[in-house]
């Protein structure tokens, strides 16, 4: 039976580029997927396109595509992308003039646009929330994006054309790997139980080293091999969907049954109907089986009629965030931070500094679960250092600033011994999600060539 074999490129916006290198030229691929948006990364790369009409894509575009556009052209490997982001258009030109520059030849750069529904926004004003159930109008702050979710139909319309890089916007993360598929085994848009392995297939894959031991390594309890030497994973897909995933032999990491079983049940929500833009797969009955050693088995993946909706996510300016953070150090240290808390909450109020929200975290003592497991009072928390971090938003950057000033006069202001201090303000991009019908959305595919 014909099998496809696909690899990991990146499983984030800035993720490594050696084991995508790695897998290029040893891992006898047909395909790499470079999988770098997330949910608010479309929304800051638009930011960065009304700036720059000629920007937008995923940053370390030129970076990856110098290493494996040699590569791509001498080994005849497909390279599927959504680091296009707020740009694809441009995307497909910077590698066209990338391909130019080393002399490369008989390259077919496609650009997949219709995710970009930001000029209709309007139109969706008055549709809920998902995560509040409010209407979209009753964001008060200036939208700045809009882009759905789609599938992988663009993707096979690059490939029936011939198309060696497919560069993308927003598409949902497993259409990266489900248009491949579908494009070489033709199924039809009908064969639900194949869509459904498909996309399983594309889960595993899409966030790169997570499913070769990254994320996952717990020294004593879940031991991971070389991690600094992790590598990506290869995906083998037959004609009927079913899936073994493994790596290179060389590569540090490590693929077993509850690598592939933590990937399976991250970001799904309900694990027998996970909501795509291709279908919605089924992955409750998925039985993995470990046949050697760093090879699993994965079959049982199904799936059922896609819902003609496309999840979109809009951006939205929502104020700015400040970060500030002062060190102490030695005898006393905590008590001395924990006077700094108090001149800062004192100071907030006595300059009636604007907030919405403030957290005050004891890095070292109650960062991550604050009095919930260890209460500051307690006569056995005698740390010898401890970093005072100030967080807050605020609708106005002045406010922001304020704060930071404040924590900054903590040097000759507060207790003894404060150093180190670090301040960052940056203005908020939120995220809200729609669902927005299918036939709104308009595909579109265009083409550079070298």
């Amino acid at each position: 039976m014909r099998t496809i074999r696909i690899g990991a490129g990146a499983g984030y916006a800035g993720d490594r580029i050696e084991p995508a290198v790695e897998l290029m030229k040893k891992g006898h691929l047909d395909y790499i997927i470079f999988e770098c948006l997330a949910e608010r990364t479309i929304a800051l790369a638009q930011q960065e396109k009304l700036k720059d009409s000629d920007k937008g894509y995923n940053r370390l575009l030129e970076y990856r595509m110098d290493k494996i556009l040699p590569l791509c052209a001498g080994s005849h490997i497909k390279v599927i992308t959504n680091m296009g982001a707020a740009n694809p258009l441009s995307a497909a030109k910077a590698v066209k003039a990338m391909a130019q520059e080393q002399g490369i030849r008989n390259l077919k750069i496609a650009a997949v646009t219709g995710d970009d529904v930001y000029s209709n926004i309007d139109q969706y004003l008055d549709l809920p929330v998902m995560e509040t159930g409010e209407k979209l109008k009753e964001i008060q702050t200036p939208i700045i994006s809009a882009n759905a979710y789609i599938g992988m139909e663009g993707i096979v319309r690059a490939l029936k054309e011939d198309a060696d890089i497919v560069i993308t916007g927003r598409v949902s993360d497993p259409s990266l790997t489900v248009g491949p598929l579908m494009y070489e085994f033709g199924w039809e848009l009908t064969d639900y139980e194949r869509l459904g392995k498909a996309t399983a297939a594309g889960h595993l894959l899409e966030c790169g080293a997570q499913v070769t031991g990254g994320y996952f390594a717990d020294p004593g309890y879940k031991e991971v091999e070389d991690l600094w030497n992790v590598g990506f994973p290869i995906a083998e897909i037959n004609e009927d969907g079913d899936i073994t995933l493994t790596k290179l032999d060389e590569a540090g990491g490590v693929v077993s049954t509850s690598t592939v079983k933590e990937q399976l049940v991250y970001e799904i929500h309900d694990p027998a109907s996970y909501l795509t833009p291709d279908v919605i797969a089924d992955f409750s009955q998925i039985e993995v089986e470990e046949t050697s050693s760093d090879r699993v088995f994965v079959k049982g993946a199904s799936g059922k009629k896609k819902s003609g909706f496309y999840k979109t996510s809009v951006g939205y300016k929502d104020g700015f965030i400040v970060e500030a953070e002062i060190s102490y150090g030695g005898s006393g240290c905590l008590n001395r931070a924990k006077l700094s808390e108090e001149i800062i909450r004192k100071r907030i109020d006595h300059r009636d500094i604007k907030i919405q929200d403030l957290t005050i975290d004891f890095i070292g003592v109650s960062s991550l679960y604050g009095e919930s497991i260890s209460s500051l009072s307690s006569e056995n928390i005698t740390p010898s250092e401890v970093r005072l971090r100030i967080a807050a938003r605020s609708s106005e950057e002045k406010d922001a600033l304020a704060i930071g000033q404040e924590v900054e006069a903590l040097y000759t202001n507060g207790p003894a011994g404060g150093g180190g201090v670090r301040v960052n303000i940056q203005d908020i991009v939120s995220i809200a999600s729609i669902l927005i019908p299918e036939s709104d959305i308009q595909i579109d595919v265009e083409y550079e060539e070298v």
